[in-house]
């Protein structure tokens, strides 16, 4: 969730219907000043740190003006927390689900504030990075994405809310109808990379559940111990699919020093994966693999897939900068990148 910060500029939040409506529903609400910040990282969701006193909590909400059919929901979210939590304690507790847009515009829910690290595109000051730190927090990183995938579904109500077969099939064809709808400028590999994921789409897969934007600045470190993981955030894209689609997108995040420069520097600053000591995508793959014993030999297309799914969210987000429903000018250079996206997952296709 990155850094707290001040509220940005455009996304404050009204505060006094706020705090009326949390006063009805948390009867043992402390008394005095709220104070609202917000979490820096994250370019879908907003993300509030509220605080009275020594209570806290924090709150999602869906992006400012228009958002994509089925996007940033809100309800959606707040039940699979409520759900995973009990089996999967990295995922946080959700405290309020409000569906009352009258309160601060949208619907959003407000889920426990835990405190720890975030590691994004550096480390804290007072902290040596060493190779060491960076293979044991991608042993982490691995380790818990297996524990994931090894969670039975089907013990919770999240089987009534979840759709498995034909999971990739809807997915490619789901994430080639949004790109077309938050189309602004041609881009020469796009429609032959779109051809390629249609004819190449599995025919079998394994259903697990899966985070679907696991990301090393989604994860929450302990602060005594830079290598235990505390805490996983992010919850929106969470479903019951294909565990491969969700290694694929951890691994479209997960940079390398020596990948192509827009790649790397895209969202800004490349991240810490970086560094000495962090496994590659190819070690984290095979460690994966071994791992989970599952066969990882079709991991080329997931990896295409998941290249393409990320330009696709960054080409809303640019439509969304475009049409002026956001002055945000971290997604200003976003155009490039989706471009940089899709020549690169096409590279993966032919080479």
């Amino acid at each position: 969730m990155g850094a707290i910060i001040p509220v940005r500029k455009g996304e404050e939040l009204p505060v006094e219907r706020l705090l009326g409506f949390l006063r009805k529903a948390i009867h043992d609400l402390p008394e005095g000043i709220v104070h609202v910040q917000q979490f820096s990282a994250g370019h879908s969701n907003l993300t509030y740190l509220i605080s009275i006193g020594e209570w806290e909590a924090v709150l999602r909400r869906p992006p400012l003006g228009p958002v994509a059919p089925k996007a940033h929901d809100m309800k959606r979210e707040c039940t699979w927390l409520t759900e995973i939590h009990p089996l999967f304690p990295l995922a946080p507790k959700p405290l309020l689900f409000c569906n009352d847009e009258s309160i601060i515009g949208s619907p959003f829910f407000l889920m426990e504030r835990r405190k720890g690290m975030v590691l994004d595109t550096e480390f804290p000051s007072h902290i040596e990075p060493t190779e060491e730190i960076g293979r044991r927090i991608s042993e982490t990183m691995v380790e818990t994405l297996v524990q994931l995938h090894q969670l039975d579904y089907k013990q919770t109500r999240l089987v009534e809310m979840v759709k498995p077969d034909g999971f990739m099939e809807r997915q490619v064809h789901g994430w080639i109808q949004r790109y077309k709808r938050a189309k602004t400028d041609e881009i020469q590999e796009a429609e032959t990379l779109v051809n390629w994921l249609i004819s190449h789409i599995p025919q079998k897969s394994e259903a697990t559940i899966i985070h679907y934007d696991y990301k090393l600045n989604n994860a929450l470190f302990a602060e005594d111990d830079l290598t235990k993981m505390i805490g996983l955030f992010d919850w929106e894209m969470a479903t019951v699919g294909d565990p491969l689609a969700d290694l694929a997108v951890a691994m479209s995040y997960w940079i390398e020093d020596d990948d192509p420069p827009l790649l790397k520097n895209g969202f800004g600053k490349p991240p810490v994966t970086v560094c000495p000591g962090f496994y590659s995508r190819k070690e984290f793959i095979e460690a994966y693999a071994e791992k989970s014993g599952r066969d990882v030999s079709n991991i080329h297309f997931y990896l295409t897939f998941a290249y393409f799914k990320l330009a696709v969210i960054c080409q809303q987000i640019y439509y969304r900068f475009r049409r002026g429903q956001t002055t945000d000018e971290r997604f200003s250079k976003f155009g490039d990148f989706v471009q940089s996206l899709i020549q690169h997952a096409w590279q993966l296709t032919i080479g």
